[in-house]
């Protein structure tokens, strides 16, 4: 029902360039999958998806290390690629106007092997940020925008720390605490285990 290939590559924005290692999610059954995040390496994904149908893949957010994979899998899949428009000034910044997504909204929902993943719009890291939720199975796939330990990282161009701050409080932290939070790089965590250091964050972001 849920997969995990970590592929690793650089990030890059405002002139920096660093390595990272991305968490590539595959949610669905033995059939069909939706993928969260193609980063660095379709060949690597596209192995992990086997015979399986790719329904959608679903980008968190545009920052390259999220998307530098997701044009080569959607030739390899047929499958479409979502994105929040909010987001179009940083697809540009990887894809110009050669690479077409379509876009999704808060609210917005997908179905794979049975699980539900619903779109919440979860700006600050990024404009067009979103998580999707998966009520059933008690998961939440949080991009950058919640990480064990903290909110994702706003000192970059098209980032608000308030924003992020705001997100996290009105719509991630209202989720139930068992709730399981798998991230974008690093280790999962929970709602509940992240929660009660909300304003601890504010603190140390001001």
């Amino acid at each position: 029902m849920l997969d995990k290939v970590i592929t690793s590559g650089t990030f890059s924005l405002d002139g920096g360039t660093w390595d990272v290692d991305n968490n590539v999610w595959l949610v669905g059954d033995a059939r069909e999958v939706v993928v969260i995040d193609a980063a660095h390496d379709a060949g690597a994904i596209a192995q992990r998806v086997g015979g399986r149908s790719v329904r959608a893949i679903v980008c968190t957010h545009a920052h390259n290390d999220h998307i530098n994979a997701a044009a080569d899998l959607a030739r390899r899949t047929g499958a479409p690629i979502r994105l929040h428009p909010a987001d179009q000034v940083l697809w540009e910044q990887v894809y110009g106007d050669e690479v077409a997504y379509e876009p999704l909204a808060d609210g917005d929902k997908f179905e794979a092997g049975g699980i539900e993943l619903q779109v919440l719009h979860t700006p600050g890291h990024a404009p067009g940020a979103v998580c999707l939720y998966a009520p059933e199975v008690g998961a939440l796939f949080s991009g950058d925008t919640l990480f064990k330990g903290g909110p994702g990282a706003t000192g970059r161009s098209y980032s608000s720390f308030d924003t992020i701050i705001a997100s996290i409080r009105e719509r991630l932290l209202m989720l139930p605490p068992e709730t399981v939070v798998h991230t974008g790089h690093g280790d999962s965590t929970s709602i509940g285990a992240e929660a009660p250091h909300l304003e601890e964050w504010i603190t140390r972001g001001h």
